[in-house]
């Protein structure tokens, strides 16, 4: 099961980082254009989020139950020991604390860009919480070991 999760979890990251990159660029080209907000803007965002959503699903399954360097690793070597430990401190803390973050941040984007009362305002929000939420997600992917798809 591990092995299958990490799979799904890693060809995610790539659905994720494309429709950031198109929900971004249709933001930015909207706030800045002044162009109304129409579907398309509205079902990237929402693609954008809700794979940001099941990422997190998947990433919950992995670090609470079936990967060794997730909880797991906090259980069986304690805390001070993972965090002397800065490939277990990365994944045990760091992928998962900032990952968090940039669900919050993309979702307090969606949600504020669909109350938002103006065309201009939802691009606008939308750029900005969308960037923030990449860059937080592409601070953290392990560029080292990342192939193009992982297996």
């Amino acid at each position: 099961m591990y092995d299958i999760l990490l799979i799904v979890h890693s060809w995610t990251r790539w659905f994720i980082l494309i429709f950031a990159v198109l929900a971004i660029f249709k933001a930015f080209s909207g706030w800045m254009g002044q162009k109304p907000f129409t579907k398309q803007d509205n079902i990237l965002g929402a693609s954008f989020v809700g794979f940001i959503h099941l990422q997190t699903l998947l990433g919950g399954l992995l670090y609470f139950a079936f990967s060794p360097m997730g909880l797991q690793a906090i259980q069986s070597m304690g805390m001070k020991a993972v965090m002397q430990s800065a490939g277990t401190r990365y994944w045990a803390v760091e992928h998962i604390t900032v990952m968090i973050l940039a669900v919050i941040v993309a979702q307090t984007g969606r949600s504020l860009s669909k109350k938002a009362t103006t065309d201009l305002a939802k691009h606008k929000k939308s750029a900005i919480f969308y960037t923030i939420a990449l860059l937080l997600i592409l601070s953290r992917i392990p560029w080292d070991s990342v192939r193009l798809f992982r297996y």
